[in-house]
């Protein structure tokens, strides 16, 4: 057996640095395309594309801090300069350069990502027993109705669970207490408890579960589940969450808190924030955001936040986001995963743009402008001169007494996960070109921290 573990490992070791070499081969390919066909033609392509991101940049920056004509034209700047450098492109002759510098370079990021990957991240799960009193919370109308598209509530039903839906005693009236109802369950003998809902509601049943040391059960019946995702449970089909009940594992995650209330996914203050209190955003997200974000943008309505993650300032941030374990890319709405959820750290990202030089900046530079922090800590305490802040916990809207302090609970949260989960392979982890270089040379690169 060990015999055949070391032989697992010098593949994987052998097929990573072969995946580093050519994506370094593809990278200087990529760079060599463009200067050796054409000379100059090189430099121009460089610039010109570095400059129309720029533009772009900053024309996303004018629609969305601006109203009326400035608005349009930073619509017309941000759609228009893309085609202007294409046909300067064609125009100059230089576009199959362009094409084959960008078909190169978009090779030597599959291969670096991959070289990358490695098998054995992520969480470790253990055997489980059936839990012989589960209680599932369903919630009817969240997800668009998935509770009820799914047959949920008879499949866990004849499961051996009990469902509780979580549903206004009348017409109109108020919605139950989950967590209420959850030590209810608890009260009564319950052995796990179990959400079918969006992430928040997941969140303040995790709680009770984590209070009382019961495995937690996860159904991915919200509208993004965000947590079932880095779970790697199947999204599109909730009902397969339940095959956990009979035969299933546990994970060990950690549990957020921010100023007394748990959180699973993402505290965001600032921009996000703002816009998802306002009473219309529920039903018309993008109308809302488009009408709110130039007063938030640009400081009229909009509040500057200052943070201190451990030991770190941030001052005056437009937004500032907060995550149960770092997202594998500064932008979690964007696609981002966490590769795990039990390193014991808080994921933070930082935002300050103030004007279209700065938007452009960081558009060109990325992670490396003076607008964007990424890092990790145990405690981010955020401040305001105002007495409350908005805050987005796990997508729900609140206001909370500043200071507003964020941290983790390690490991306290016993999640039981079916043992045919279709999304356990790791999240692609940060590109790092220095670790590419080492694993090409054959040197041990060092970890990339997700901790």
């Amino acid at each position: 057996m060990s015999t055949d573990v070391s032989g697992g490992r010098a593949r994987t070791a052998a097929r990573s640095r072969l995946l580093a070499r050519c994506a370094l081969l593809a990278a200087v390919a990529a760079v060599l395309s463009l200067f050796l066909p054409f000379g100059d033609g090189g430099v121009l392509i460089v610039l010109s594309g570095l400059a129309g991101l720029a533009l772009a940049a900053a024309g996303v920056w004018w629609f969305l801090a601006h109203r009326g004509p400035v608005r349009l034209l930073g619509a017309l700047l941000a759609a228009g300069t893309p085609v202007g450098v294409l046909l300067l492109y064609v125009a100059s002759g230089l576009w199959p350069s362009a094409l084959t510098a960008l078909a190169l370079w978009a090779v030597a990021l599959f291969c670096a990502r991959r070289a990358l990957h490695r098998r054995g991240l992520g969480h470790r799960a253990r055997p489980a027993r059936r839990p012989v009193r589960p209680v599932l919370l369903m919630n009817p109308q969240s997800g668009d109705g998935k509770v009820v598209k799914f047959d949920l509530v008879e499949k866990a039903e004849r499961l051996g669970a009990r469902v509780v839906l979580l549903a206004p005693a009348e017409p109109g009236g108020e919605f139950p207490d989950p967590a209420a109802l959850a030590r209810e369950a608890v009260a009564e003998g319950a052995d796990l408890l179990g959400v079918a809902g969006g992430d928040g509601t997941q969140a303040l049943v995790a709680a009770v579960a984590a209070e009382h040391g019961l495995p937690f059960l996860v159904i991915s019946a919200g509208t993004r589940n965000h947590f079932a995702m880095d779970l790697g449970l199947d999204r599109a089909d909730p009902s397969r969450c339940l095959k956990a009940l009979t035969d299933g594992e546990e994970l060990r995650v950690d549990l957020g808190d921010v100023a007394g209330r748990p959180f699973v996914n993402t505290v965001s203050f600032g921009v996000y924030a703002d816009v998802v209190q306002h009473p219309e955003y529920r039903d018309a997200k993008a109308e809302t955001a488009l009408s709110m974000l130039p007063d938030i943008l640009t400081g009229e309505a909009g509040r500057r936040l200052d943070a201190r993650a451990d030991a770190t300032e941030l001052s005056d941030q437009q937004a500032l986001l907060v995550s149960n374990n770092p997202y594998n890319s500064p932008d979690p709405l964007g696609g981002g995963r966490r590769p795990r959820l039990d390193g014991g750290r808080l994921g933070v990202v930082a935002v300050r743009v103030d004007g279209p030089a700065q938007a452009a900046d960081l558009a060109v530079r990325g992670a490396m402008s003076a607008g964007l922090n990424v890092l990790t800590a145990r405690r981010v305490e955020v401040t305001s001169t105002a007495s409350e802040l908005p805050v987005a916990v796990d997508g729900e809207a609140l206001t909370l007494p500043t200071p507003v302090v964020c941290t983790l609970r390690p490991r306290a949260l016993r999640v039981l996960v079916p043992r045919d989960r279709p999304g356990t392979l790791p999240a692609a982890p940060p590109l790092s070109w220095r670790r590419v270089v080492a694993l090409a040379l054959g040197r041990r690169p060092g970890r990339t921290s997700h901790a």
